[in-house]
């Protein structure tokens, strides 16, 4: 599997939410931003993937053009998760997470997709034996700040058919409007992003576990802290989560004995290659594996494969907005709470020219 070229493709999508917009990036969040990476290796064979772009598109094509594509043209590539470690150690200097391991993303995702379409089968069949066909999906809403507003949207999604919500709620008010919409049956929690205070934490956790929350994710700052976060969870008896920004299994050898539900995220991990790794880790150590997935490009798509081949992952995200189009028309949505895994050769992830040539930066 030589490569022949290394094609990178930013792109921005306006996408509607009905909140205000802020609170969950720096500033107010309507576009989604995409760094694509196309390989093709010299006998035409043709390779999808992405690195993480929301708020940083510009750094993620610099880092995979000036430092990753230099080093990947020209290989024959016959072990992805070698060269993985590899292309890590090599660029080590320009800093061992972040936006490194952001472009490691996406070219390791792109390598998987050219491995299993080499072999003619859907990347879960070259993963597992027996791979699931269809998983169990929650709505990821955003933060709409206003009680009335969480209240309306946690009951919009469960007519849907879902059955399991995750706001993104920091306030007690808007989280108990959150189950009020979404009902006692409904699996809930919230995602603070970091936002509390350990006082504040403390304070409310007994809250959350009133509220029979199914994880509180990130609650305070550092989100790394693998002993504060475990002694949350310990404390106030509400599971905690965290790991969307953490980059490589080394990261999750910390969180992963401590908490109940670690979260890789494809396009931050390390790609497919440290997504597995964490998955083992994740096995060994009895906690689960609620992966990260806010996206809709091929990352979307790596992630229904992963969790089809690792049964420790528990639940799809599925992002509640509407883009102004999807890079692959053929986008398996959630319905009623389960999600289709793609059954083309590799991920499944093949984008429409016509939206990269609209969309395109």
């Amino acid at each position: 599997m030589k490569i022949k070229s290394v094609d990178v493709i930013p792109l921005r999508i306006p996408f509607e939410d009905g909140s205000p917009g802020v609170g969950l990036m720096p500033t107010k969040w309507t576009m989604l931003d995409f760094v694509l990476v196309r390989l093709e290796t010299e006998n035409g064979l043709v390779g999808w993937g992405d690195g993480f772009a929301y708020s940083c598109r510009r750094a993620t094509v610099a880092a995979i053009e000036d430092m990753v594509a230099p080093l990947l043209v020209g290989r024959d590539v016959s072990d992805i998760g070698a060269l993985n470690l590899e292309l890590q150690q090599r660029l080590h200097l320009h800093g061992r997470y972040g936006i490194t391991v952001f472009a490691i993303s996406a070219v390791d995702i792109a390598l998987w997709d050219l491995k299993a379409k080499s072999e003619g089968v859907p990347l879960a069949a070259l993963l597992a034996d027996s791979p699931r066909t269809t998983l169990p999906a929650y709505a990821s809403l955003v933060r709409y700040g206003e009680p009335d507003l969480v209240r309306s949207f946690t009951s919009k999604v469960v007519s849907e058919g879902y059955r399991t919500v995750k706001l993104h709620e920091i306030a007690l008010d808007a989280i108990e409007a959150g189950r009020e919409g979404a009902g006692a049956a409904t699996k809930m929690s919230t995602d603070v992003n970091c936002n509390w205070s350990m006082d504040q934490a403390r304070e409310i956790l007994p809250e959350m576990k009133r509220l029979d929350l199914y994880w509180v994710e990130e609650p305070v700052f550092p989100p790394d802290d693998a002993a504060t976060l475990g002694a949350l969870q310990r404390d106030f008896g509400v599971p905690i989560a965290s790991g969307e920004n953490a980059c490589t299994a080394v990261e999750f050898a910390r969180t992963a004995p401590a908490i109940r539900y670690i979260q890789p995220s494809v396009t931050k991990v390390g790609g497919i290659s440290e997504f597995l790794k964490v998955c083992d880790l994740a096995e060994r150590h009895g906690s689960a594996v609620m992966p990260h997935a806010p996206y809709f490009g091929p990352g979307y798509w790596a992630t229904l494969h992963l969790m089809a081949a690792r049964r420790n992952c528990e639940q799809f995200e599925h992002l509640y907005i509407e883009p102004a189009a999807y890079l692959d028309p053929s986008i398996p949505l959630p319905e009623k709470g389960t999600v289709a895994v793609p059954d083309r050769p590799g991920i499944g992830f093949e984008p429409d020219p016509a939206v990269l040539d609209r969309f395109r930066v």
